[in-house]
């Protein structure tokens, strides 16, 4: 089956992450490659065994006519488009998960650092499902399973103005502004 495009390699890992084996294990050592479609297009398919069962994994991803630049410093998961591969509910959990894995005190280093930036890339990747002109991710934009539950409980986190506060703060614990 051949997904649609990964804006960058980041985000292409991530969506491999979020899709574990039938066995329940996320994690896989990947061998990747680039891929000719039989309509032409590129891709990059990503290969290996799960370690827990042994089962073989595969995911390709169509490659974006222009690939996402990174700004100087910084990480992005994407361009200035929403994801085609994980939708606003889905980036809202990968934003969580790397915040609470951060320690709440004390100074823990580069290792903190990359994950805050993460968070606050996965919250931007929230805000661009946000419609011009609006100021909340609209529900039928929650695809998923995770998304549509977490928008039905707590469809408060997806309004523009809690998104950027969240963002702020996060973006503030690090030494340098993102």
């Amino acid at each position: 089956m051949i997904l649609p495009p990964s804006r960058t390699s980041a985000e292409a890992h991530l969506y491999m992450d979020l899709r574990p084996c039938s066995c329940g294990e996320a994690r896989f050592a990947r061998q990747s490659a680039v891929v000719a479609l039989e309509d032409g297009d590129l891709a990059a398919r990503y290969t290996g065994a799960c370690p827990a069962c042994g089962q073989p994994r595969e995911f390709t991803f169509r490659l974006p006519a222009e690939p996402a630049v990174a700004p100087a410093g910084g990480f992005r998961y994407g361009g200035d488009e929403p994801s085609q591969l994980l939708d606003p509910g889905e980036w809202l959990r990968v934003a969580d998960t790397y915040a609470r894995s951060v320690p709440a005190v004390g100074d823990a280093g580069q290792p903190a650092r990359a994950t805050l930036i993460r968070a606050v890339a996965a919250l931007d990747e929230v805000l661009k499902f946000i419609p011009p002109g609006e100021d909340v991710v609209p529900a039928a934009a929650c695809t998923s399973e995770w998304g549509r539950d977490l928008r039905q409980r707590e469809p408060g986190r997806f309004r523009r103005g809690r998104l950027a506060a969240v963002r702020d703060t996060y973006a503030g614990m690090l030494p340098q502004a993102v």
